[in-house]
Formats: structure tokens, sequence, C-alpha cells
């Protein structure tokens, strides 16, 4: 059993420790003898949507979005959705999120999103939004906490086909106004929260690497428990902080 991850434009879009939530996942399988095959793709790069199960879009400054945002709409966009279609998981955080949507105005500029889910995101007048946050979600039919930090100028808001990832306890989410953040639409999930992420929520990892791995074999499988002391303590810590 093997799982298998690619990451988006890993040299541009990794300013918020998105690397660490690569390497949580590397060490979640390998802790379980579940093996771990990694592939970047760059500017340029095509997608194959059935060589991978779980894809990853970290963030970046404004102006590395500037940089990927045409290219991964003209080379990448079509092998995402339908990947994700095809029950693929799709983890975007903070700009690969704002990446998800139709599109992301910054002033009297437009960068062009991927579409595939039913979002908008604007750079408005105001403080960026920064600081711990916490968010209930519901996933699995169970009601848990996520925890992690935000930092973003952009206000996101979700359109009639989106659902939130969760409900916001702590913090500002999505634009700070309607105690919504993130999105997700069948596998495919996406965030502000960063930090990084997944070390934080470590149920959040197991619970992506599950659907990936379903995706691939057919069946979910039953992830053998792992010694989650330290994650639970950082989890703790994080929504303490928040």
């Amino acid at each position: 059993m093997e799982l298998r991850v690619l990451a988006l434009y890993p040299e541009q879009m990794n300013i918020y420790a998105d690397r660490g939530n690569i390497v949580f996942l590397q060490r979640r399988c390998e802790w379980r003898g579940i093996g771990f095959a990694y592939a970047g793709a760059g500017p340029g790069d095509a997608v194959d949507p059935a060589a991978h199960d779980l894809f990853y879009i970290g963030g970046g400054q404004d102006r590395d979005q500037r940089a990927v945002a045409a290219d991964m709409v003209a080379t990448k966009r079509d092998s995402l959705a339908s990947a994700t279609d095809d029950g693929a998981v799709l983890l975007a955080v903070c700009g690969g999120y704002q990446l998800l949507g139709h599109s992301y105005q910054l002033g009297e500029e437009k960068l062009p999103g991927l579409g595939i889910a039913d979002l908008e995101t604007v750079r408005a007048e105001g403080p960026r939004l920064i600081g711990n946050v916490t968010i209930e979600a519901e996933l699995d039919g169970a009601a848990r906490t996520i925890a992690g930090f935000e930092n973003h100028g952009g206000r996101t808001h979700l359109g009639p086909d989106a659902e939130p990832l969760g409900k916001v306890l702590s913090g500002f989410g999505n634009n700070g106004n309607d105690g919504l953040e993130g999105v997700r639409r069948d596998n495919l999930i996406g965030t502000y929260l960063h930090g990084p992420l997944l070390p934080k929520n470590a149920w959040l990892a197991d619970h992506l690497i599950a659907l990936a791995l379903e995706r691939r074999y057919g069946e979910r499988p039953e992830l053998k428990p792992l010694d989650d002391t330290l994650e639970r303590a950082a989890h703790e810590s994080a929504r303490g902080a928040a």
C-alpha cells in the first residue's frame, strides 16, 4: 500500500510551514509501514490526474500567487478538476485555498482561479486577519476541532454551491464577518489554517491519508493507531493559544 502525493508549486507556494505538512504525512505513513511517493509540479508541468491520490497546494505571498495563478489555470486546472471529481484528496492552504475559487481581486488586478470551488476572494480595505484560530468541523459525521494560525489580507466569500469546512470558534475565518472558515467539496478541503496545519491536527492528517488510500485501493483502510502524545499536546497548545 502506498500514498501518492503531489505538491503543486512547492518552490513558490511554501512560506507557511507547508513542507511540515508533507513531512508529517510521510511520517504517519512510514510509522505504519505504508509506502510514500512524493512528487512536485511547478510552472509549465502537466499533471496526470490518475498518478496521485493526494494533491497539496501551499501558501504564498501575493507575488507568488501572481506568478503561479495563470499557469495553474492553463496547465493544471483540467487535471485537478478531473482528479477531484474522481475522489482524489486536495488540500489547499491559505494562498492555495484562495486559488481554488473563481478569482482573487487585488485592487485593479484580478487573478484567475481554478474554479473548482464556488468562492471569490477580494483584498479588502482594513487590517490583515492575523492570529491563532480554532474551528469546529464535521467530517465523517463527527464534530472535531481544528486549530491553526491565520494571516491573510484577502476576504473569502463562499457562493451558494459551497460548503464551509467549519464554523469559527475563535479567530477570524474566511472574512471576519460570517463566522465560517474554509471550504469543502467531496474530498477537497481549502482552509486559511496553517502554521503548519497537520502536525497540530493529527486526526485530520489520518483522515486525508485514509481518503486518498481509499481512492487508490477501493476500500478505506483501518489505520494502525499511533502514540500521539506529542501531537495531542501540540493540538491543545494551539487551541489554548486561540
